[in-house]
């Protein structure tokens, strides 16, 4: 069942785990996602997807804490997926080069 923590959603699927960015991807709503995701690496998930269907805006800090989230999964061998993005936060990560260093669909 999912756990719903201070706007960030959770789901869990065996070694794989879902966590939603929300609808503005900010600072606060990154520092959360930044727990939820450090806690499911230490758990040993293996393949970690960051839902950004809910997501209308994206700002720098939470690119940034997004990346940092990229760099501790990719130290642990831990795929990254981000699903759901829209097409103009698509073209902002391609800009930034975080599609380098992960899968989008």
């Amino acid at each position: 069942m999912p756990e719903i923590e201070s706007g960030v959603l959770t789901q869990e699927i065996a070694e794989r785990s879902v966590v939603s960015a929300g609808d503005y991807f900010n600072k606060t709503t990154g520092e959360q996602l930044e727990r939820e995701c450090k806690e499911k690496l230490a758990a040993g998930c293996r393949e970690l997807v960051v839902d950004f269907s809910k997501t209308e805006i994206v700002n720098s800090v939470g690119i940034s804490i997004l990346l940092g989230v990229i760099d501790s999964a990719q130290g642990t061998g831990t795929r990254v997926v981000l699903s759901g993005v829209n097409a103009p936060t698509v073209e902002l990560f391609e800009m930034l080069g975080v599609t380098r260093h992960v899968e989008i669909n």
